[in-house]
């Protein structure tokens, strides 16, 4: 998480030597929306009933602790490489972006990643 926290930052910094970008934010500021981020995505998953856990090792039903945070911190760290930080330093935005991944996680990640076909599929 650091290096991604790294790059994003050295990202901005570049934009900012070419004046592409009017960004303040510094480690701090990013760590605290990256964990907003996470925050929020779990509480909302939960909300939503989503399973904390899967109901099998390894099983590919999704769960509030995976993958609802790591898309949460993907999409986030889309935004905050191209330097759009909304309002709040990002704080919004991670809490909108949590919000939104735990509603995706719920309704649609299946219809985007069908899960994949078990032995007992084949075998009837």
């Amino acid at each position: 998480m650091f290096e991604l926290v790294h790059f994003s930052m050295n990202s901005a910094l570049t934009a900012n030597v070419y004046g592409l970008a009017n960004i303040t934010l510094g480690y701090f500021d990013m760590i605290l929306a990256y964990l907003v981020a996470i925050v929020v995505s779990i509480i909302i998953a939960l909300i939503l009933r989503v399973p904390l856990m899967p109901s099998d090792r390894y099983s590919f039903d999704v769960s509030a602790i995976y993958p609802t945070p790591i898309i949460a911190i993907g999409i986030l760290s889309l935004f905050l490489v191209l330097n759009y930080t909304f309002a709040f330093n990002g704080l919004l935005l991670a809490a909108i972006i949590g919000v939104c991944s735990a509603l995706f996680v719920k309704y649609l990640f299946y219809y985007i990643f069908p899960a994949p076909i078990q032995e007992e599929d084949i075998n009837e």
